[in-house]
């Protein structure tokens, strides 16, 4: 079992590496890890034309995500917008402008070659009205209720501490504030073996939260409204190379993954509610008080 210290240094490792092969050939082509999920249905078609035309190449390269968190969420003129695990910066970017000059978009990556590359991006859009931070996720270098949205593709299911991630999120968040990210979810349950295979070819390091767990994490740091949409199931053929070459016998599994793994859109909210006492957050609680 991997240690958060491992999982940690191996995310950077992987990511820097995507972020290098980018910054000197100008392709993920050369650095084509199945982990990263380059080279599968995945990251595919994620983004409009029209998006992807708006932003660097850099940028649209250097996504490796399993969503689109900025088509699924509304943000308004003035907004504040919060990415976790920005990466090449294509959130980040296309969230900066649909807050328009008055609003702000940060960034927040823990590996100095994905900062550098966004960085990058945002002088070649032209783009002020954003900043990339570094640090980790679960430990934001915000202030307390400071973001109005708190985005994120693909990345909170690599944090070995997702509790500690989603208080983070909602410490961050002001009363009001929505949560909208995209990740790996598993529906139901899964033979841990097979789950593992499974895993890493979506890409997770740290792996991906059962569906319903997913819920219980959020609403125990205090979010509610929280619904799991999925956007894309994956189905077991999908994966039947990377499975094969791991020594899975495709044929003998296929009915315990199909329809079981998927990225899924997580919306939450946190509460306009001051909670002075236990329980007082509960959506019950806040439909009493109006």
């Amino acid at each position: 079992m991997e240690t958060a210290a491992q999982v940690k240094e191996e995310v950077k490792q992987k990511y820097g590496s995507a972020a290098r092969a980018i910054a000197g050939a100008g392709s993920l082509a050369a650095y084509c890890d199945p982990a990263l999920r380059c080279c599968d249905p995945i990251t595919t078609n994620l983004y409009s034309a029209n998006e992807k035309g708006s932003i660097p190449e850099g940028a649209v390269l250097a996504s490796l995500g399993c969503g689109n968190p900025t088509a699924l969420i509304e943000l308004r003129p003035g907004e504040v917008v919060l990415d976790l695990g920005s990466g090449g910066g294509i959130d980040v970017l296309l969230s900066a402008r649909r807050v328009g000059p008055t609003g702000k978009a940060y960034g927040l990556d823990m590996t100095d070659e994905m900062l550098a590359l966004a960085r990058e991006n945002q002088r070649q859009a032209g783009v002020d009205n954003v900043e990339f931070l570094k640090g980790d996720i679960e430990n934001i270098p915000l202030p307390d209720n400071s973001v109005d949205v708190v985005i994120s593709n693909c990345v909170i299911n690599l944090s070995a501490d997702k509790d500690r991630v989603l208080k983070e999120a909602f410490r961050v968040l002001r009363p009001g504030g929505r949560f909208a990210v995209s990740d790996p979810v598993v529906r139901g349950k899964v033979p841990d073996a097979i789950r593992q295979s499974m895993l890493l070819w979506v890409g997770c390091v740290a792996g991906a939260l059962e569906e319903q767990e997913y819920r219980t994490k959020l609403l125990s740091a205090g979010f509610v409204d929280v619904d799991v949409e999925p956007t894309r199931i994956y189905s077991v053929e999908d994966a039947r190379q990377f499975l094969a070459e791991a020594g899975v016998d495709v044929d003998e599994i296929a009915a315990q993954v199909e329809g079981k793994f998927m990225s899924a859109f997580i919306r939450a909210t946190k509460p306009n509610a001051v909670c002075c006492e236990p329980g007082c957050c509960s959506a019950a609680a806040i439909a009493r008080k109006g």
